[in-house]
């Protein structure tokens, strides 16, 4: 990338001050203010949400819209949590770890039926299958991989190294021999433009599979569920309409994040469409937002099984379907 880490989160905060100025200022009509607290930069993995702003269906629903971008020492859950903003994003399984932690998430929709984090090797690497990893350096954003201890013991994984994730691809490229922790989403795009051809191994096809979703707590479900209902309406709308035409939220996502750029930002549209990870496999979009009881149960289990969760509950306080159309 272009510009320095430092440089582009003070373009971020900037960007974000200003929305926060312009969106919370007066005359909004009565309008019923929320903030949605991102996972990361802007970026197209936020497409649909950033299309319903763009194309007013917050404002349609009669809500306020502020989007807070996330990053590497923001906790999305500890912010909902604390109330410090409404809804945020994440995975299934962080809402189900949170909750054994004592936090009251709760999940209302499902951003992604798939999760399109892996791990990438190179194309003509001999590495094919998760148990083809053993002997082998991965680089790992330590502390936060569950899905890793899951693959680790699902295949048995006893002679790996785990090295930190440097959250870029410099040394991918320049090691024919490194294996990291990536988004099938973009880390290809970036070993593409330095001429390295990739594979990603997705975690999904071993067995772990989180929704990706959007969620708030179950005080504010209580509370609120008109103003739930608006949100997720408005959110699967954006959604729907990104898959097809990306080009209402990519134009605000480029302002908000200048680190972007067009060839990057289809690049990652077109994975989402190509690899059915926001709306399944159904050319419908029927499956758009659904989320399945017996993946949560499933979900729950594997991570009792890891130890991730100690002390066992109802895995259905972690998420709510009242607020999804039945398919």
């Amino acid at each position: 990338m272009a510009k320095s880490f430092s440089s582009i989160l003070c373009v971020l905060i900037f960007a974000s001050l200003s929305v926060l100025g312009c969106r919370h200022s007066a005359g909004d009509g009565g309008l019923t203010k929320i903030v949605f607290q991102a996972d990361w930069y802007p970026q197209p993995e936020h497409g649909g949400f950033y299309t319903a702003l763009a194309k007013g269906y917050y404002r349609d629903e009669g809500l306020d819209m502020t989007i807070l971008p996330g990053g590497p020492y923001i906790s999305v859950e500890k912010q909902v949590s604390a109330g410090s903003a409404q809804f945020g994003m994440g995975s299934s399984d962080k809402v189900l770890e949170s909750n054994a932690e004592g936090q009251t998430l709760v999940a209302v929709a499902a951003t992604m039926q798939h999760d399109p984090q892996g791990i990438m090797v190179r194309k003509d690497s001999p590495i094919h299958t998760f148990a083809d990893l053993n002997g082998h350096s991965i680089a790992i954003k330590v502390g936060e991989s569950t899905w890793f201890e899951f693959v680790v013991k699902r295949f048995q994984l006893n002679n790996v190294h785990v090295v930190p994730s440097m959250m870029n691809v410099a040394n991918f490229v320049a090691d024919p021999q490194y294996i990291q922790q990536a988004f099938a989403t973009s880390e290809p795009f970036f070993a593409h433009q330095a001429g390295v051809e990739t594979r990603i191994l997705l975690v999904s096809d071993a067995g772990y599979s989180p929704y990706r979703v959007m969620y708030t707590t179950r005080e504010y479900v209580q509370k609120h569920p008109e103003i739930v209902a608006k949100f997720v309406r408005a959110s699967l709308k954006g959604w729907k309409d990104y898959l097809n035409d990306p080009t209402a939220a990519h134009g605000m996502i480029a302002k908000l994040n200048p680190a972007l750029n067009a060839e990057w930002m289809q690049f990652t549209w077109q994975q989402l469409r190509d690899g059915h990870f926001v709306a399944g496999e159904d050319p419908s979009d029927a499956q758009l937002g659904q989320m399945d009881p017996k993946r949560w149960t499933t979900m729950y289990e594997q991570l009792v099984d890891l130890k991730v969760i100690s002390k066992p509950f109802n895995p259905t306080i972690a998420y709510t379907l009242q607020f999804l159309q039945p398919q």
